[in-house]
């Protein structure tokens, strides 16, 4: 071996510092989202049927109005 000191690339491979270890990589939105809808179960769908209900409601008024 020689008495050469480490290279800062070979410091950097140590298990020491914060930036070594690797992040798990983060959910998208839309996994998240269908992880918190299952999880809520009945709700988001209750939601989900009000919501349409309305829009549907909101185009029969508005082609009514407008005939």
């Amino acid at each position: 071996m020689s008495d050469r000191p480490p290279t800062p690339e070979a410091a950097s491979d140590t298990s020491d510092s914060p930036e070594a270890s690797p992040r798990p990589p983060q959910d998208s939105y839309v996994k998240l989202a269908m992880r918190n809808m299952v999880r809520k179960g009945g709700k988001s769908l209750r939601h989900f049927a009000l919501t349409t209900l309305g829009l549907l409601g909101l185009l029969v008024a508005i082609s009514y109005l407008t005939r």
